[in-house]
């Protein structure tokens, strides 16, 4: 499973299996049931989770009341409530497994004496937030220039493995319909 870290760090950044073995200890790993919340609307935000395996989702109550899926993250992918964690803040998302989910998490007080003791990993987060960062523009641009149809078929189109592993009542509520309403555009996709 370490393994999964060790190559995605190797993308970004040089560290020795030396280093490695040091680095992975500031992490601690956490198992979670499907459906498990791992942060709820009000609590603290004290970790940062890499999903080694399973699928994340982040998401919040809108005003009425449902459930809006903000961000998902599968293998390889980091999620946390950005804003919160770094200002050690009372959240306003859930972040909850999908999945049966396996994952390092780190807390920011851990993060901190990690990037003192290993300066390289300053370069591996600073590539982890542009790329978080570069693909919240690309979903913004998406959202203002694609119906939510369009979206929705641009989805399916560029990420297929994806979008056949998410359940669908996730996908309706990440693109803001209800699942009756999705299951009419795949039905419309398929005929």
């Amino acid at each position: 499973m370490h393994d999964i870290f060790k190559n995605h760090i190797a993308k970004f950044a040089q560290v020795t299996d030396d280093e490695f073995e040091q680095i992975i200890k500031f992490f601690d790993i956490k198992k979670a049931a499907k459906k498990e919340n791992l942060l709820e609307e009000g609590q603290i935000c004290r970790h940062h989770y890499f999903v080694l395996e399973g699928l994340l989702r982040k998401f919040y109550i809108n005003e009425k009341g449902t459930e809006q899926t903000t961000e998902f993250a599968i293998e390889t992918w980091w999620l946390t409530d950005n804003f919160a964690y770094e200002n050690q803040l009372a959240t306003e998302f859930y972040i909850q497994a999908v999945e049966k989910s396996t994952l390092l998490c780190i807390t920011p007080e851990k993060r901190q004496k990690l990037l003192e003791e290993f300066p390289v990993m300053e370069r591996y987060f600073r590539f982890v937030y542009q790329r978080a960062y570069a693909a919240a523009q690309k979903r913004i641009k998406f959202l203002f220039s694609f119906s939510k149809e369009e979206f929705y078929f641009q989805a399916v189109r560029n990420h297929p493995e994806f979008i056949q592993r998410v359940p669908q009542y996730l996908i309706a509520s990440y693109l803001g319909f209800t699942p009756e309403y999705l299951s009419e555009i795949r039905r419309r996709l398929l005929s």
